[in-house]
């Protein structure tokens, strides 16, 4: 094996979000080292340190050239989740996308969301609602959002 090899490893926070970072295949064995036994994981990537929290870490997935040879990891801490949402909501702030909602039940409203998605839950009655990419970012009282409704046929896609 090439230690020296560089791979993708994806993951994903307790609190949804995601991240991506570039690892050698010693650093990727040093953090599955690290995620088993619990301890913070410090790394040099390029010329910045990297430091990742396998508490505060859902899942991750390793891409190499060998697609079928993906690696999923249950939450170990599972009870960490909400103290690791109040703890990377401000440090993932400028993170944030907002959603404006209009759904066929009257309810409009505001949310945050981690990232940009093509679907999202009315808060009142539940009914799923969809990004109309066509119509783009609207503005709002608390600045641009992406406007998903279901009051019309949206094209998805």
């Amino acid at each position: 094996m090439n230690l020296n090899q560089q791979h993708t490893m994806t993951y994903t926070l307790n609190s949804g979000i995601k991240g991506t970072v570039n690892l050698s295949s010693k650093q990727i064995q040093d953090w599955i080292e690290s995620y088993h036994v619990g301890s913070k994981y410090v790394t040099t990537v390029g010329k910045e340190h990297f430091g990742l929290n396998p508490e505060l870490v859902a899942d991750f997935k390793v891409h190499n050239e060998y697609s079928e040879q993906r690696e999923y990891v249950a939450a170990i801490h599972p009870t960490a989740a909400s103290k690791a949402s109040e703890q990377l909501a401000d440090a993932y702030g400028q993170h944030k996308t907002l959603i404006q909602v209009e759904c066929k039940c009257g309810a409009s409203f505001i949310e945050d969301s981690p990232y940009k998605r093509s679907k999202w839950g009315c808060k009142e009655c539940g009914d799923i609602v969809f990004l109309d990419s066509k119509k783009g970012m609207v503005d709002t009282v608390k600045g641009k959002a992406w406007y998903m409704t279901n009051r019309y046929f949206v094209e998805r896609g």
